[in-house]
């Protein structure tokens, strides 16, 4: 006769889950603990931000970027005090104009931005005559990303128009938690959860550079992508996919708006989370006693950053505070990578310049490798036009 197979009575299931639960709670403490270490012992958390996370996202292989993001490492200090800086950030000039652009969209309790929104998402819900803006303040950033979810559900279950200024939205990322605050979230009568993105650059004959509006489009992807998971936990509750874009026009600062179609860059986001590494895996990797603390001496801190690996492209140059130290390095190693990832992808197993050059003299490589072949065949043909230039002269 077959073994009965044991089913756990109620109190052997909540001692269970009671453990569980006391085990998770340790861990998260113990990794809190570690990504303390390796800030700084007197070293306060860097916030991530959206903007951050978005390129992050972008470049899920690179192990160094998503330790250093996770563990609130300030990427800009470190770099200065690597010795190699990055010029990043708005300048304070384009910051004020950016607050007091937000504000204006902002007055009255949100009129115009309303107004702009149901005039381009509206659905045909009548035009809101009475907004309700719930007061979001909390202590810390967990705090506010309770508050802000309860205040959610409560527009939900209420029916009307909400409008969420500078809410707080928890997103877990490599097994460590990031804080975001959209610009706003509007909450419809219907139910629907739709992200306004506010920017200074101007919107000319209803366009705007598409570079920005790229950007903006997978910075809000990642509010999208943080709202889904309140909005599963909030009945009736549906995120909208469509986000409003708030820009002045054209060479005023009257506010206009667009609609952003995020699904394609909401699902390449999720898809590259996804497939980063735990926190936690990584800093295990680490040598003991590893510390990004800027007030150690530069040498220190650039053998803590080589422990970890990078996964540097030129388009780092453009989203990440270390892309100068990383470039410097790849350099130095001869790294293809340097030259860029589409270009890393055509030489197969070919990593070093140097290599690359060898096998197109004919030095190294198998001829029957495909990039070895074509290799040569180009240092031929580079070669047989040189000797016909210098011939014709």
């Amino acid at each position: 006769m077959p073994p009965t197979r044991h089913e756990a009575t109620p109190d052997e299931a909540t001692r269970q889950q009671s453990t569980r639960s006391e085990a998770t709670r340790r861990r998260a403490t113990t990794l809190r603990q570690r990504l303390a270490e390796l800030r700084g012992p007197s070293v306060a958390p860097h916030p991530l931000d959206a903007r951050a996370l978005a390129a992050l996202a972008a470049n899920p292989g690179c192990k160094r970027r998503a330790l250093l993001d996770g563990a609130g490492v300030d990427k800009a200090v470190l770099a200065t005090a690597l010795g190699s800086p990055a010029p990043f950030g708005q300048s304070q000039f384009a910051f004020m104009r950016g607050n007091a652009f937000e504000a204006k969209v902002k007055a009255d309790g949100g009129t115009e931005l309303l107004r702009l929104l149901h005039e381009r998402l509206g659905g045909g819900a009548e035009a809101p005559a009475e907004v309700r803006v719930p007061d979001l303040t909390a202590a810390g950033p967990e705090g506010r990303a309770a508050r802000t979810a309860l205040a959610l559900r409560e527009a939900t279950a209420a029916g009307g128009w909400t409008l969420l200024d500078h809410p707080m939205l928890a997103l877990e990322v490599a097994g460590s938690p990031a804080y975001l605050e959209p610009d706003a979230v509007v909450v419809h009568p219907g139910g629907r959860w739709t992200v306004v993105e506010i920017k200074s650059f101007p919107m000319i004959d209803s366009s705007a550079d598409a570079a920005k509006v790229g950007a903006a489009a997978r910075q809000s992807a990642v509010y999208v992508l943080a709202l889904e998971r309140v909005a599963a936990l909030t009945e009736g509750a549906e995120v909208g996919h469509r986000v409003l874009l708030v820009c002045p026009k054209d060479f005023s600062n009257l506010p206009t708006a667009s609609v952003v179609d995020v699904r394609k860059q909401r699902a390449v986001t999720s898809r590259q989370l996804t497939r980063l590494t735990r926190i936690e895996d990584i800093a295990a990797t680490l040598p003991e006693g590893t510390t990004f603390d800027p007030e150690c001496s530069p040498q220190e801190l650039d053998a803590a950053v080589e422990s970890v690996t990078a996964a540097y492209a030129p388009e780092c140059l453009a989203a990440c505070e270390l892309a100068f130290h990383c470039r410097a390095k790849s350099r130095a190693e001869g790294a293809v990578e340097s030259l860029g990832r589409s270009v890393r992808g055509e030489l197969g197993g070919l990593t070093t310049v140097a290599g690359v050059l060898a096998a197109a003299a004919g030095k190294e490589g198998d001829p029957a490798d495909p990039t070895v072949a074509a290799l040569r065949r180009a240092a031929a043909l580079r070669a047989e036009a040189l000797e016909g230039a210098a011939a014709c002269r």
